[in-house]
């Protein structure tokens, strides 16, 4: 444990809180990160650091050099973008964005890398290398990783190595991390179930009724899970939403209603099943009712796989900065996504998170009342210096 990383975290911390609450105040939506973008590139080139505007649209990569010439690299990524959500936490930095808000804790993590861009600025003779700092857009969107890689991004900034982090709601100061399937496939779907609707009340029995279909479908979707996956696998179908008909005519049954959900999975095998399930149940069942089925399935991210070399430098970054009985190396998997996941496609890392709660309040992702833990900033600071610092070490 190196106590001295995270004091000199400390010492920078009332800088970063300021910049931290004020893109919280001025939240942007996936690719509209303007505002966002210049702020980040006024504070690299401020502390000397290179900047690539524009990387994926409005991506930055801020790369910084050390002292003595090295061949080695690391990339190390935050993102930037934030909810659509009104924010109600009735802090003074308040969003000043009605219906957008950051819910995810992303102004936290661009925080975070920018202290250590300045800290490792200031201090290049404390390793070997060169350095990227990837500020991602649109990871909300799962499309920010995918437009930078598009971009040339690992052709344009040379990468041996790419790590991630994210901010959870557990302990304040831990970390946890996992080889291999961290966190799932994100993949929204959509079924759209046509009859011929009718009378509700005078003429039920001529009409076919997909509100009871959709009935019958919502139920026949829990078996997926239960009945066509493996008992050792791990997946979730939710429904969450249903679209139809009018309450200024309830006497009215629809000839279409439209279903959406998410499902989330570990393992390609484990996808490929939900996919083909929703699709069979909702086409079987349609037939039976006399409807007909419309099914889309998107798949719109893919599981994020560690790497096992990679978690195991993570895992020792972190055990630098914290006592080694706030690192957990067996995390539990999350079933939440991340695009993250095809930056470890093209190039070998690993994504480790970071407790943010303390005793007297907790954090949960995606609420109105969420706000990033500015306590843990010194935290995801000293951890990329310590992983620069380990990686590329003198």
């Amino acid at each position: 444990m190196n106590n001295m990383l995270l004091m000199k975290a400390h010492e920078i911390q009332a800088e970063l809180k300021s910049i931290r609450q004020d893109i919280h105040a001025h939240p942007e939506m996936a690719m509209e990160e303007i505002r966002t973008s210049k702020l980040i590139i006024s504070k690299l080139k401020e502390w000397g650091v290179t900047v690539t505007e524009g990387v994926g649209k409005t991506g930055v990569v801020g790369t910084l050099k050390s002292t003595k010439s090295g061949d080695r690299s690391i990339g190390l990524r935050a993102d930037m973008d934030a909810l659509q959500l009104t924010e109600k936490t009735g802090v003074s930095y308040c969003s000043t964005k009605t219906g957008t808000m950051h819910a995810c804790g992303h102004d936290g993590h661009t925080t975070m890398l920018l202290g250590a861009a300045k800290y490792l600025a200031e201090h290049r003779d404390s390793f070997c290398g060169t350095v990227h700092f990837v500020f991602q857009p649109a990871e909300e969107g799962q499309t920010g990783a995918i437009a930078m890689i598009n971009d040339k991004l690992f052709e344009r900034f040379p990468m041996d190595t790419i790590y991630g982090l994210h901010n959870y709601s557990e302990q304040l100061g831990t970390f946890a991390i996992c080889t291999g399937p961290m966190m799932a496939a994100a993949d929204p779907w959509f079924v759209t179930f046509h009859g011929t609707g009718g009378h509700g009340g005078a003429a039920p029995h001529r009409a076919t009724d997909v509100t009871v279909l959709q009935a019958q479908f919502i139920l026949a979707l829990q078996t997926i899970v239960s009945r066509n996956i493996n008992a050792l696998d791990t997946a979730v179908i939710s429904v969450g939403a249903i679209e139809s008909g009018s309450f200024g005519s309830v006497n009215v049954m629809p000839s279409k209603i439209r279903i959406g959900g998410t499902a989330r999975s570990l393992k390609q095998s484990v996808r490929d099943i939900i996919e083909r399930r929703i699709r069979e149940l909702a086409d079987g069942l349609a037939a039976s009712y006399g409807c007909t089925a419309e099914v889309e399935y998107v798949r719109l991210g893919i599981p994020l796989v560690n790497h096992e070399e990679e978690t195991k430098r993570a895992i020792k970054a972190a055990k630098a900065v914290v006592n080694e009985a706030n690192v957990n190396p067996n995390g539990q998997p999350s079933m939440g996504g991340e695009d993250f996941a095809f930056l470890l496609v093209e190039r070998p890392g690993a994504f480790i998170f970071l407790g943010i709660n303390n005793e007297a309040e907790t954090r949960n992702l995606h609420s109105p009342t969420y706000d990033f833990n500015d306590d843990a900033i010194p935290y995801g600071v000293a951890y990329w210096i310590s992983l620069v610092q380990q990686e590329l070490s003198i």
